[in-house]
Parts: C-alpha cells; structure tokens; sequence
C-alpha cells in the first residue's frame, strides 16, 4: 500500500500539516481499516530515522495508531512547536502521566497555541484523572466563553456527566450544538445519554445525525443498530452493521452483531429457547474499550483482565475495590456505565448461587413462592423500557407481572420482544414465569 496523503493531507510531507489537518487526517484514519494498515505500513517505514522532524511525523503517526508508549517516545525527540507538545500530552494522557501531559499542554502556549484550548485540554486531563475539582478550576477560568464557544460546554459537560450531573449534561451539549451543529462528540454523547435514560427515540434522532456525516463513527452506528433492533426494525439495523463492516471488515463486534440480527429476522419470540443472543447478552459482550474510562481505571481493568461489561458481572464491589489503584472514584465510573443497564458487580455471582440451589422439583414451595410474587418490580432490575411499560400498565410487583400472558405485555406500546424476552429470564430466575393460556 502506498503512503496515506487523503484527504490531501501527507502526514511525512516535507511540512508537517496543521493541527485542524493532523485531526482531520486521524479522522479519516479511523474510518476504514485499510486506512489503519497503511498509516501502519508507512509508520514502521519511518521507525528507524532519528532526525527531529521524522521523529516528530513518526510520532503523531504513532498517536493516530494508538501506539501510544513508542509515541511518547518519539515525539519527545521531536523538534519543539505546538504539534510535539499537543500531540506528547495527549499521548501521556493516555498512558495515564497525568502531571507530565500538564507540563506539555502548558508548554504549548509559547508556541502559539490557543490559551482556551490548553485550558480545556488541561480540564479534560484532570477529569481523566479523576481530579474533578482542579478540572472545575480549568473551565471556571472559561467562563467568560458560555454560549460562545461548543468545546467550551461539552467539555462542561463531560465533566458535569463525571460526576452524575446527567441533565446538566445534556444541556451543555445541547448548547455546544447549537453553537456548533456538526460537533460529533457532544452529538455522540448526547445520544448516549438519552439512550441511557431510556429517551430511546431522541437516541436515534441523535446516532443518525452522526451516521449521515463522513468518517463513519463505528460506536455510533453500533448504538444504533442495537436500538434498531430492540425496536424490530431490522432492516436498519442491518444497514448500521453493513456500514460498519464495509469500512472494518474484521470488526468481530460487528460481525456477531449482524449474525444476531439476520437470526432474529427468521425467529419468532416463542422460539427463542434456541436463541442464544439477545439483547442482554449483545450489551454483556460490549468490550470495556467501548467506554470512555479514565486512564487509571481501564489500566486496572486490563490487569484484572476485565474485557467486556459481563466480566464485571463476576466480580464483586469488594474486590474491585481491593485491587491497587481502584478507588472509589473508580468504582463510581463502573457503577455509571451498568446502573442504566440494570446490571450491578457481582451480578453473575448471585445468579450461579440461585441456580445452584433451586429445587429439583418443579413446584416452588407456597411460602416462598408467596414472598417472591409480593416482591417490587424493581427487584427484577429490569431495562428503563421494561420498567415504564410495566409501569402504565399499573404493575408494581412480580406477582402481577407472572398474573399476565405475553400478549398482555405486547400490548403496551414500546414493549416488544426483547422487553418480552427480559422479563421470562428474569422471571424464570426466581423459578416463576407469566400466565398462560393453554
């Protein structure tokens, strides 16, 4: 393959692009895999020349690609200018040198670059860090750039979301689009949000606004197609996925994603005994990489080799805590990315216990029986959706949910099948299923 020069931008030019061409070069990067491989090929070309400003290209190529100790490395050898100490600390944000990526930003400014961007890079590095006061001091000295400058708020906003803020959150992004529509990560994390507060029809609105727009942004699309399908359009979801494998063809997500959708369109619900994959088990298989952890706890996730959102299910609050440098700033992090998903850490644990101990027999005892039926719904710990439809359906307890048939609950608007689904695995349990007709 031959060097990376779209979109008209050759990172190992004789001069080094800007700091808007280097971004919009790793955009276009990211878009495709092939785009990866040849800045790849191009990158381990360039490894072995020592002078300055190789190691400076090389450097941020290295940044692009993820390599983010050897960019570190080479980058400090690099000719000093506003791209070496940018792209250094955002490299080692990274690796999680919080103080030296500080050091850099601050140096930058006697190179030309804007005060306001170093402050709010400087935010978003504290908030990485976990330090969310000293990030609240870097945008207090912003102030004076509300409802002027998008970064200015989503960078408000992202840290207001660190700290479980959710509605002021949203309103920052909501701002930072109004003053620049085409932000794509406050658009990405406005979506989020609303996909988390179960506001599943402001989520789509939000996830198509980003797929329409160019590099294809693959957690976008991913989201999407989960909506897609928990609302049984299918066919776009197919799209989403299709969108996806067109420009990374070896995305192992993507590619069991589409075996899922392409399953449920020749599947009937009362077939899904012999359906391994649903939507609970698609959200257990999302990779922690998915989510953006400060640096310190996906360092220690990675340790503990906790890969995807179901590992966290098999270890308890205890022994995460237990575990060097896992604080309880932390643990708050995990608690935010599973409570909206009605998971919570040891999860999976209590779930082997209550099987290991049901009764052989198939009749459940009448008092205990009679104690888990009086129990709340939210006991179940079931989806945003599942919970509001039961909701205006008047339900309060198990016992009135098992009182129902499955065409009771598919009567309600918005619970479809997989709400369906949800509400038999959790409902069978606890040994109990709905009502039937036969």
């Amino acid at each position: 393959m031959g060097p990376v020069t779209e979109p008209g931008i050759d990172l190992f030019a004789d001069n080094l692009p800007s700091m808007d061409e280097i971004k919009t070069l790793s955009e276009f990067i990211h878009s495709g895999e092939a785009n990866m491989i040849s800045l790849n090929e191009q990158v381990e070309s360039n490894m072995s020349r020592t002078g300055q400003k190789a190691c400076l290209a090389t450097g941020i190529g290295l940044f692009i690609l993820g390599r983010n100790d050897e960019a570190a490395q080479k980058l400090s050898k690099g000719t000093d200018c506003q791209e070496k100490f940018i792209y250094l600390a955002f490299a080692l944000r990274r690796t999680g040198e919080f103080n030296q990526a500080i050091e850099n930003l601050q140096k930058s400014i006697d190179f030309g670059v804007d005060k306001l961007y170093v402050k709010l890079e400087k935010a978003a590095t504290y908030r990485y860090a976990g330090d969310f006061k000293a990030a609240a001091k870097e945008l207090k000295a912003c102030t004076n750039f509300e409802n002027v400058s998008a970064e200015y708020h989503y960078q408000l906003g992202r840290l207001q979301e660190a700290e479980g803020l959710y509605e002021e959150a949203a309103d920052n992004y909501k701002i930072a689009l109004e003053l620049s529509p085409g932000h794509q990560r406050a658009l990405f994390h406005l979506a989020f949000r609303c996909d988390l507060s179960g506001d599943e029809e402001a989520a789509i609105d939000y996830y198509r606004q980003i797929a329409v727009s160019s590099p294809v942004y693959v957690s976008a699309l991913l989201n999407l197609a989960v909506l897609y399908e928990d609302s049984e359009q299918l066919e776009k979801a197919t799209q989403c996925v299709d969108m996806v494998l067109a420009n990374h063809p070896n995305h192992k997500r993507a590619i069991l994603f589409k075996k899922d959708i392409e399953s449920s369109k020749t599947m009937f619900y009362d077939e899904e005994k012999e359906k391994k994959k649903t939507r609970k088990s698609q959200i257990l298989e999302t990779p922690m990489s998915d989510f953006e952890l400060s640096v310190r706890s996906r360092n220690c996730l990675k340790k503990m080799k906790i890969e995807t959102l179901g590992d966290l299910l098999n270890i308890t609050e205890t022994e995460l805590l237990s575990y060097k440098n896992f604080g309880e700033t932390s643990l708050r992090e995990i608690k935010t990315i599973l409570e909206p998903k009605a998971l919570y850490l040891g999860m999976a644990l209590e779930d082997k216990q209550l099987s290991s101990g049901e009764m052989t027999d198939e009749a459940v005892d009448e008092d205990q029986e009679e104690g888990l039926t009086n129990k709340p719904v939210d006991d179940l710990r079931l989806s945003v959706r599942a919970r509001k439809c039961l909701q205006k359906l008047n339900i309060h307890s198990i016992g009135e949910i098992a009182s129902k048939t499955d065409a009771e609950l598919l009567g309600c608007k918005n619970f479809g099948v997989t709400s369906l689904n949800e509400v038999k695995i959790a409902l069978g349990d606890l040994g109990l299923s709905l009502r039937s007709l036969d």
